[in-house]
């Protein structure tokens, strides 16, 4: 069994790029409708992925800036700077924590939270 995080973007199309340029997810696929809205879209962080798409007026449409996940990573100053070269907001700049990660965070361009950090809760 894996686990897939799923985000509403108002601009699905503009989350797409600025999430490659931000924290370097890679894109997997991208389906878009006739009007050129994304419909669905999926984006590798290793072996992980996530799924997201354009907001919309039905049971799964309209939950934009509402997410947080959590990704693990070897370098967070370093993610930390390019998220910050791409204009996100940090909300935590790269800290030493009790449990022995080092982690930050940042709101994407529609204000869903990312933290990333050395933490593997595995």
């Amino acid at each position: 069994m894996k686990l897939y995080p799923s985000l509403r973007y108002r601009d699905a199309k503009a989350a797409h790029q600025w999430l490659q340029d931000a924290f370097g997810l890679e894109p997997n696929a991208l389906y878009e409708d006739d009007d050129g809205n994304v419909v669905h879209a999926q984006m590798r962080w290793g072996s992980d992925m996530i799924m997201f798409g354009t907001a919309r007026e039905d049971s799964y449409g309209d939950r934009v800036g509402q997410g947080w996940i959590y990704a693990s990573c070897e370098d967070p100053d370093a993610l930390c700077e390019r998220a910050r070269a791409a204009g996100a907001q940090i909300t935590s700049e790269p800290t030493d924590q009790d449990y022995g990660s080092r982690d930050f965070s940042a709101r994407d361009l529609e204000g869903n939270q990312w933290s990333f950090g050395t933490y593997e809760p595995v």
